[in-house]
């Protein structure tokens, strides 16, 4: 995004920001290639004022205003960053040696180049990576979980890593974060099941893993806003597999409560889990 300069720093002649001001005998700054110029034209008047100028015309430097325009271009423009190559993230989070902060720093930029990029989450699951993010999503460090976790998303995005995740063992590692994770990674890890949901054959795998729909059923009666919006949508992605597990476990009652929630989307990703429900249960 362009900087936005004050129009003080712009010379009145060229209306570019002056990297040379300097003050006529009229008290009036320019920059001084532009009032040079116009002197040099044969005009002998202030161009603002039209008054006449001393005779030879003086350019005294505005070096207070000079300073201004310096400091205020270092910390408005942007510092150039040198961001490393995508494999060189892969390998800092794959190297058994690399310390955590390394790791976390390389998750973190993992996350948000992949977040829009098909080709490197295809780099991510063909070098062996989702290996080193699942044992990050294993870690007790609450904000490596938390960014590992982020990054294992994206990769579910992709109906070919999909399945291959499942294969993997993500889903160890994902029920595990939904019941002893911070609010985000569970949420988080919530978000991650409904995604896999997208594969068929992944239904049954994850709705038969054993704590699975016991964690979304308690994130769903226990948790935050987000923690229960997220179970909700979760638990209607598996209800053709899982249903009377869920109406065991309580969720119709849990549903029926959260009609009366504050958050809107809480409230319709209930009446839809309740709908659904009611048709298995009359179907007996």
């Amino acid at each position: 995004m362009a900087t936005q300069y004050p129009d003080d720093f712009k010379c009145p002649i060229s209306l570019e920001i002056m990297t040379d001001p300097v003050i006529l005998s009229s008290g009036h700054t320019f920059d001084r290639s532009s009032i040079q110029r116009w002197i040099d034209s044969g005009h002998r008047t202030c161009p603002i004022t039209k008054l006449p100028l001393s005779e030879p015309p003086s350019l005294i430097p505005n070096h207070a205003l000079r300073s201004l325009i310096s400091n205020y271009t270092l910390v408005s423009l942007p510092k150039p960053q040198s961001h490393p190559e995508p494999q060189t993230l892969i390998s800092t989070l794959t190297a058994p040696s690399s310390p955590l902060d390394s790791k976390l720093v390389s998750l973190d930029q993992l996350t948000r180049l992949s977040k829009r990029d098909s080709a490197l989450r295809r780099r991510l699951t063909e070098s062996g990576a989702v290996s080193a993010v699942l044992n990050c999503v294993g870690l007790d460090d609450p904000c490596l979980q938390e960014k590992a976790l982020s990054l294992l998303l994206n990769l579910s995005l992709d109906d070919d890593n999909k399945v291959g995740l499942v294969a993997e063992g993500a889903i160890a590692r994902i029920v595990a974060a939904l019941r002893g994770g911070s609010a985000e990674s569970r949420a988080v890890a919530a978000t991650i099941l409904t995604s896999l949901a997208v594969v068929e054959v992944n239904k049954a795998t994850i709705g038969a893993y054993p704590y699975a729909i016991r964690a979304l059923v308690s994130l769903l009666r226990d948790g935050n806003g987000r923690e229960k919006k997220e179970a909700a949508t979760a638990l209607y992605c598996y209800i053709e597999e899982i249903c009377l597990e869920v109406l065991k476990e309580g969720v119709f009652e849990i549903g029926l409560g959260l009609l009366e929630d504050d958050n809107e989307k809480i409230r319709r990703n209930a009446s839809s889990l309740i709908q659904v429900l009611r048709r298995k249960r009359s179907m007996g």
